[in-house]
């Protein structure tokens, strides 16, 4: 019986960016949906004036 090959680290490394970059692209659509992003920006410039 064969024993599996680990990957190797750098094979590791860009599958670990790839999900991170994935998540966080993800919650920055959910977030910009939700119009927190425009809403706060205006709250702020309302105080400001």
């Amino acid at each position: 019986m064969k024993a599996s090959q680990k990957p190797a680290t750098s094979k590791l490394l860009i599958r670990y960016d790839n999900e991170l970059k994935n998540l966080l692209m993800a919650d920055l659509k959910a977030f910009k949906k939700r119009g927190q992003f425009t809403s706060n920006n205006q709250a702020t410039a309302q105080q400001a004036a």
